[in-house]
């Protein structure tokens, strides 16, 4: 699977490699059983994860395009973090015995799901604005005028392009830009809970976070820690935001060090 007849050169001056039949898409980095998955957040890709994974030396890793993103094809249905966690599955066949998933932010719930779905081998998660919970004063409920022209479209009585136009007109960035079934996963992703899954986690748990993160927020990575059976290591990064792979790579390629699996004897 990581033969050099499945790639091909990418913008980032790596090779683009196939895994799991051609389901997955991304890049294979260093040399030996790879021992880091990477896992990119809503509407970004592999490469968030370059810096990380290539200095001050190359770490034995995979950093995968999440279906839907970069190069891997969509899905064919409305996935869940559950669903694209089994997806990732494949992957752990072709790794190192014991692994550490990094996860930014969507990637961060993915790596929750996958832990509980294959446990014997975690070596630890690092989770970077991960919203796993949702912050103080943050709405589920669209606005009123949505939801009064969403009932009369149950009712037949407004069409489904003037239903369209309000999603449009009321949904996030996230919302508008994602297409078919893209925005249906979205749709999934922002309805789920992960208390659950959480609870489930048995592996040891780094959490880098900015400090200005807007889209998670720090208080979000308290309740994490809370969350967790045996709590977790919280980093909180001055002066970074939300895109901890780009703003603050030293942060997490530390953290990733920390969790580095004993090597098998």
């Amino acid at each position: 699977m990581l033969s050099r007849h499945d790639m091909a050169p990418v913008s980032s001056g790596g090779v683009l490699t196939s895994f799991a039949g051609s389901q997955l898409f991304g890049e294979a980095y260093g040399s030996g059983a790879p021992w880091v998955l990477a896992l990119h957040g809503w509407r970004r890709d592999h490469t968030d994860f370059e810096v990380v994974l290539r200095r001050p030396k190359e770490l034995a890793a995979i950093a995968v395009d999440l279906p839907g993103f970069g190069a891997t094809p969509e899905p064919a249905s409305a996935w869940g973090t559950a669903g694209y966690a089994e997806a990732l599955l494949p992957l752990l066949q072709i790794m190192a015995p014991r692994v550490v998933v990094v996860g930014h932010s969507r990637g961060g719930c993915i790596a929750v799901q996958l832990a509980g779905m294959a446990p014997a081998r975690m070596a630890g998660l690092v989770l970077t604005g991960a919203p796993l919970f949702r912050a103080a004063g943050e709405h589920r409920r669209a606005p009123m005028t949505f939801r009064a022209v969403r009932r009369l479209a149950k009712a037949g009585l407004v069409t489904g392009a003037q239903l369209e136009r309000l999603r449009d007109r009321y949904g996030s960035d996230d919302y508008r830009a994602a297409t078919g079934v893209m925005r249906e996963v979205l749709v999934t992703l922002l309805a789920e809970d992960y208390e659950e899954a959480l609870a489930a986690v048995g592996c040891p748990v780094e959490l880098v976070w900015g400090e200005h993160d807007t889209a998670a927020p720090v208080e979000v990575a308290g309740r994490i820690e809370n969350a967790l059976p045996c709590g977790a290591k919280l980093s909180v990064c001055a002066g970074t935001g939300h895109m901890t792979p780009l703003e603050a790579p030293g942060a997490l390629r530390e953290a990733i060090e920390r969790l580095r699996p004993a090597p098998a004897t």
